[in-house]
């Protein structure tokens, strides 16, 4: 299945490249690789992530990876990655 990258999650990659990269511009690329490689798991396992507690919505699923959450919604032609949040901050949309 194809994965699509919104808007909000690619600012989100950016973000997190430029946060790392203040201290080791190495790492912020390595983190973002290894995120963005994990489309590759949606893609073929698109129920493997775990159902979002704070939605609790079937559609709507996360893999983590290191410190992040891949935040995604299963649409009967594609999936839709949300957002990439670290695992400690809240989701803006969530309860």
């Amino acid at each position: 299945m194809k994965v699509h990258w919104t808007n909000t999650a690619i600012e989100h990659l950016s973000a997190i490249h430029d946060y790392i990269a203040q201290s080791s511009n190495q790492y912020a690329k390595r983190v973002v690789d290894r995120l963005t490689k994990r489309s590759q798991q949606i893609a073929g396992f698109p129920l493997s992530g775990r159902i979002v507690p704070e939605l609790n919505v079937e559609q709507i699923r996360e893999v983590i990876e290191g410190h992040y959450r891949i935040i995604y919604y299963i649409k009967p032609d594609q999936i839709d990655v949300l957002a990439v949040i670290h695992g400690v901050q809240r989701i803006p949309w969530g309860k």
